[in-house]
């Protein structure tokens, strides 16, 4: 046999043979479309960057489309079938609907059967911010032959995809299309290079036998490829269109399957800048034409190889398990510009502007569930703070590819411009991400890095030095209260000036004091494990302090609560406005280790009230009895009543510092509610859940949702293996 013989052979046998297998039965699920699967896929980090990045969100659950995969004003793309000339579009008409095998952060694994004897393997894989492909591994095993015609398509609508030409040579489409920069919730930054001008390119790996574009509706193209058959003109291709706009283009595939025979089909989305060079992306697609996939599976089991296993009650608690490490993962992106190790953004699919390019402590807190899947990148997130910390100490509001962002503000109080900071989570999250990693040189370069942070609040967060701290001028984004709050904000429609919106600067804040606590008594730990036993003693001097006092001026005996104070007086009234309203920082006290037991017993009284803050889908961010209480979901940044996973997570970790294991254990109960909720119905998460209701809109994959691996991993009080 000639060795060009055997190399064809060798390649037809690899391109038949497609079928994945995941080798951990652990990371084996089996999710219908009623199952809480979170399916939103981005690229691996090592595949991924900042600037014309394209994730993918899966819909594999909606009776009344195809499986399709759609991206964020990218359009979608989906595969229609025909099998033995019976039409099979939408997911309503398959023999058995789709199921999901396996699910990671940049992949997904189904098998569904289009027809009676036709199963299908089908893997979508977003390769790399400009490709996501889908691999259909299709087996007849019937006992006759079966005639298969299948249309991959990528639709945009609204006659806004431009036909360049069909390339004959790549088996594919080139189309342009136009993305704004606009978003509903926060626009892209105009300066930043984000394309708008964007190139498509549609193959597939194999030559088609015909190829066509429409302006008609997918119900209209439909009916054309099931009663051509019977036409007069009867033509069995498609229109080859070459040119102009159209709603969506199609590609067109016929083979016969024998019985027991196997075959591989892929297509793929390639996407760029128009300013790019297409044949580096053509290049890029045709090789994984032929590739082997199982690696790439291979890849994602080693990535999860670290997660503690946990023999969870329910197949959901498993679902939302994964989910969230997908998320958090699924955020990542490799070292960019400024930013010397690996970041984050809030989200990658859906994309928006505030939520995209540089890191902020409070989100930062994901790092403590995702220190379980890969301390070393966890570590890797918080070095950028250390990196580009002031030297004065300040970590500012925002870190990363572009370097430190303090949005400086003025103070009416120093007359002088002030540096933004965020909530100080910073040495709390190193801490926790030293649990995991026993990295002891990162440990030494958090602690220099948190000691200089404190120190800087110290200097900068408590101006009249009293020991109490206050938000910065710019509060309302510091404190991450960004919108509705019934103490801070001053009008209720926000129609101020920022300057005039937000008084959490004239305030002592409860908040802020409790969370420099945490910091001094994260430090205080760290110190210990490093052997600096003295450097140990002054924090926990200084937290100390700060609980007394604390307790001696912000603790309301009448009510049995902790609330902000006035700053010239420390009196619960800042001029006429009355600041005893219950939020949940009042639970913060026993996250700090500051409320005393018989102060706690109380705390947990309002906390399991009904009335007030023991609600149905967690402990709400104000309490149910306040005036200004609103359960309603309808924007981001909401604080006036909706649940915020990490504030609960904060709630859930004080009540056990306190011996409340039980009630810690039914506010995970509840949050899992929230999230499985969601999960089930949209398959998203959520930046917040509605205390109440089961109906909700706010920015979705938001990545600090991924707390609730942590939650889990606490609930069952796992340790990595």
């Amino acid at each position: 046999m000639k060795l060009t013989t055997i190399i064809i052979l060798i390649l037809t046998v690899n391109l038949s043979s497609q079928t994945l297998h995941v080798n951990d039965k652990f990371l084996m699920i089996n999710a219908a479309a009623d199952d809480p699967l979170f399916t939103t896929y981005t690229a691996a980090m090592q595949r991924s960057r900042l600037y014309g990045d394209k994730g993918y969100k899966m819909d594999y659950y909606s009776d009344c489309y195809p499986i399709n995969y759609s991206g964020d004003q990218a359009g979608k793309f989906y595969c229609i079938w025909k099998v033995n000339q019976v039409v099979v579009m939408n997911i309503e008409d398959y023999h058995k609907k789709p199921v999901v095998t396996a699910s990671f952060p940049d992949m997904a694994i189904l098998e569904y059967e289009p027809f009676k004897g036709i199963h299908v393997q089908e893997t979508f894989f977003v390769y790399s911010s400009s490709i996501a492909m889908v691999s259909m591994q299709i087996k007849n095993y019937d006992n006759v032959p079966h005639e298969i015609e299948i249309y991959p398509i990528l639709e945009l609508g609204n006659d806004s995809l431009l036909i360049k030409y069909f390339d004959n040579k790549n088996f594919g489409y080139v189309t342009n299309h136009y993305e704004s920069k606009y978003r509903l919730i926060s626009s892209l930054y105009k300066n930043a290079p984000y394309p708008t001008q964007t190139r498509d390119f549609f193959c597939g790996n194999f030559k088609p036998y015909s190829y066509g574009g429409y302006s008609e509706s997918i119900n209209e193209f439909y009916i054309k490829i099931k009663t051509d058959y019977y036409s007069n003109n009867r033509s069995d291709t498609l229109n080859l269109k070459n040119d102009g706009y159209v709603n969506f283009i199609a590609l067109h595939n016929k083979f016969t399957l024998k019985s027991g025979e196997q075959k591989n089909i892929r297509y793929f989305r390639g996407w760029q800048d128009q300013k790019e060079n297409l044949d580096s992306l053509i290049g890029q697609i045709n090789k994984l034409k032929t590739e082997p996939l199982q690696k790439y599976v291979d890849e994602n089991v080693e990535l999860f190889s670290k997660v503690p296993r946990i023999n969870f009650k329910t197949e959901d608690e498993k679902l939302v398990y994964i989910g969230a490490f997908n998320l958090v993962r699924g955020c990542m992106l490799p070292p960019t510009d400024s930013a010397k190790h690996n970041f984050y953004v809030f989200s990658r699919q859906p994309l928006w502007g505030w939520g995209h390019g540089h890191q902020v402590l409070h989100e930062s807190l994901s790092m403590l569930a995702y220190a379980y899947m890969d301390p070393l990148s966890a570590e890797g997130s918080q070095r950028i703070y250390i990196d580009q910390q002031r030297k004065d100490g300040l970590i500012a509001y925002r870190h990363g590819p572009r370097g430190l962002q303090d949005y400086p503000h003025y103070s009416k109080e120093l007359g002088k411009e002030m540096s933004t900071t965020s909530a100080p989570f910073f040495s709390w999250i190193n801490w926790e991400v030293y649990k995991v990693s026993k990295d002891k040189k990162f440990l030494e370069d958090a602690y220099k890095s948190g000691s200089k942070y404190v120190n800087w609040l110290e200097e900068n967060r408590d101006t009249d030095h009293d020991g109490l701290f206050e938000w910065g001028p710019y509060g309302i984004i510091e404190n991450v209260r960004d919108w509705y709050n019934v103490v801070f904000q001053v009008s209720k429609e926000r129609h101020l000036d920022v300057d005039k919106e937000d008084i959490s600067d004239e305030l002592e804040d409860l908040d802020l004091s409790l969370m420099v606590v945490n910091e001094m008594k994260s430090l205080a730990k760290m110190a210990e494990a490093l052997g600096y036993q003295k450097e140990k003693e002054k924090w926990m001097e200084k937290a100390n302090h700060i609980s007394n006092l604390i307790n001696k001026f912000m603790w309301d005996d009448s009510t049995g609560f902790y609330y902000h104070v006035d700053k010239k007086n420390h009196y619960f009234k800042y001029l006429t406005r009355d600041l005893k309203h219950k939020e949940i920082i009042g639970f913060l006290a026993l996250w700090s280790g500051t409320a005393t037991k018989g102060r706690a017993e109380k705390l947990v009284q309002h906390l399991t009230n009904p009335n007030e803050f023991w609600r149905k889908y967690g402990i709400p961010t104000l309490s149910a009895d306040d005036p200004f209480y609103s359960p309603y979901v309808d924007y981001c940044c909401k604080w006036n009543g909706p649940v915020w996973l990490l504030w609960d997570y904060m709630v859930i970790d004080g009540l056990k510092k306190y011996g409340y294991k039980k009630i810690a254990d039914e506010i995970s109960e509840k949050m899992l509610l929230a999230v499985i909720t969601q999960l089930k119905k949209n398959h998203n998460f959520w930046e917040s859940y509605s205390a109440d209701n089961d109906v909700l809109n706010s920015p979705s994959n938001y990545i600090w949702d991924s707390i609730i691996a942590r939650v889990l991993i606490d609930k069952y009080n796992k340790e990595a293996k």
